[in-house]
């Protein structure tokens, strides 16, 4: 199938499936987001209870992620992708069934959210590392992965409206019954594949992780680039908390102004991916994701300086595009270069990365706003992400050199 480059990952069969049961899972998954939070501020009024549930939901990546990494690369991944996509539609269907019997309590929507978490944890690693056996092709795995990205991106300009549609002519059991059967679209695909399944590591599953433990951490270019996802999601991304208190003290707006500044930020990320998915080397992603760093802190500090809203719009769309590139660009350049039988520990060392220090890089800003204002925290995190990046560009030449080294390795089986 002849396609363009920047869509080349999509003339695999696999691929296709896979691509076509995950548009449709993810744009279940952003309705049930969305309800879930409208769900919480309706029954409590907190935004307390808001950020509490968010962080419960992102933290399990950060303590669970890193063993779920080893566990997944000693079993057939394949068959536990449908197993955990099949608890999260069942999780799905308890809070539709609880809704619509009216049992629904905020307890119990924060143990949901935590249960999420924790599957969670297992999801990411698994999807991402069958990505890979997904194109059978190590030059167009990072195609893939930015299309994959690109997904979640577009989900989450489409996602939020028709949740909010939907809450309007509906009800939340409906959105939640939604996403439910949202998760059988990529069941079906992921049985549907057909192919050679990626190696298992042998061992228990204590030397798995500690053989993936000591890859990632004398693996200089693994290491480097684990660092620079904690750096950036610590600070940079903290903006996604803040938000509403920018949108209602800073610009003097409404739920409508959040939504103009939420919108920059995903088309930034949008843009972000479609960007990468026309990068065909890893050190041309290298590249991307240093300047995106640079990006994401210059956008932060104009952000956190301005209240003008047309240039704190501009800031978002910048912190939206550096944050995205970075995160899903050294997710290419990790599974392009991990050798086959480490991909699913890689791949958890970068979700509990991403995701984890995404959680506590929000509630640490949450607390600092508290006691010194919005402005003045996202500020400090764009000066300190800044000085970051002046010790990642002195860095730069070398992360390309051996990551255009570890990739031609890996293609050669190395």
């Amino acid at each position: 199938m002849a396609l363009p480059a920047g869509m080349r990952a999509l003339a695999h069969r696999n691929f296709r499936l896979y691509f076509t049961g995950q548009a449709i899972s993810i744009l279940g998954s952003w309705i049930q987001q969305v309800t879930l939070a409208w769900l919480v501020y309706r029954l409590t009024g907190s935004s307390a209870l808001l950020g509490i549930t968010a962080f419960c939901g992102l933290i399990p990546q950060l303590l669970v992620g890193p063993l779920a990494g080893a566990w997944i690369d000693k079993h057939d991944k394949k068959k536990w992708l449908v197993g955990v996509q099949s608890l999260m539609a069942v999780q799905a269907f308890v809070l539709a069934g609880l809704c619509w019997l009216d049992w629904i309590g905020t307890s119990f929507i924060v143990l949901m959210a935590l249960v999420l978490g924790v599957l969670s944890s297992f999801d990411a690693p698994l999807r991402q590392s069958l990505i890979g056996s997904f194109v059978g092709s190590r030059d167009d795995l990072p195609n893939a992965l930015a299309l994959n990205a690109m997904l979640f991106n577009a989900g989450r300009f489409v996602g939020p409206p028709i949740a909010g549609l939907l809450l309007g002519l509906t009800s939340e059991a409906f959105c939640f019954a939604i996403n439910g059967f949202s998760f059988l679209a990529l069941i079906a695909a992921i049985l549907c594949v057909r192919g050679q399944q990626p190696l298992r590591a042998k061992g228990s599953v204590g030397q798995v992780f500690k053989e993936g433990v000591l890859f990632a951490w004398h693996t200089w270019v693994v290491r480097m680039l684990i660092i620079t996802l904690i750096a950036l999601n610590l600070t940079a991304s903290a903006y996604a908390v803040l938000l509403p208190v920018f949108a209602r003290d800073v610009f003097a707006g409404d739920a409508t102004t959040l939504g103009w500044l939420w919108g920059a930020a995903g088309c930034g990320a949008f843009v972000s991916t479609v960007f990468l998915a026309t990068r065909k080397s890893a050190p041309a992603v290298v590249s991307a994701v240093v300047a995106g760093v640079a990006i994401a802190a210059v956008s932060l500090l104009v952000f956190s300086t301005t209240t003008w809203l047309p240039l704190a719009l501009g800031g978002m769309v910048g912190l939206g595009f550096g944050i995205s590139v970075c995160n899903v660009g050294i997710n290419m350049v990790l599974q392009s270069t991990a050798p086959e039988a480490l991909r699913g520990r890689v791949v958890s060392f970068f979700t509990s990365a991403r995701f984890g220090f995404d959680a506590l890089g929000g509630l640490l800003a949450g607390f600092v706003a508290a006691g010194f204002g919005a402005g003045h925290t996202l500020l400090v995190e764009g000066c300190v992400l800044l000085v970051f990046v002046v010790f990642l560009f002195s860095r730069r030449q070398r992360l390309q050199t051996q990551i255009a080294a570890a990739h031609q390795g890996a293609k050669d089986g190395h």
